[in-house]
């Protein structure tokens, strides 16, 4: 009998952190551990990750999350 192959980490089975598929308001809330309305308001006002629709619904790739969270993480130049 062969040995049992583990099952892969939650991390293993995302790409740079970030699922394989696109994400709904309540999963980016839930990775950046904000309330969904947050991201509703990052929306209205343009600050949050770009979004797009699918038909109704408001998806983002995460990517382009992916993108946005580097850009609002990487050390600033001092001026």
């Amino acid at each position: 009998m062969g040995a049992k192959t583990p099952e892969p980490t939650p991390i293993h089975r995302l790409r740079r952190g970030l699922p394989d598929r696109y994400l709904t308001p309540a999963d980016l809330a839930s990775l950046l551990a904000v309330p969904v309305e947050t991201v509703y308001a990052w929306r209205r006002k343009g600050t949050g990750p770009p979004g797009f629709r699918v038909g109704k619904h408001l998806r983002y790739d995460p990517g382009t999350v992916h993108t946005w969270i580097a850009e609002r993480t990487a050390p600033r130049d001092a001026a």
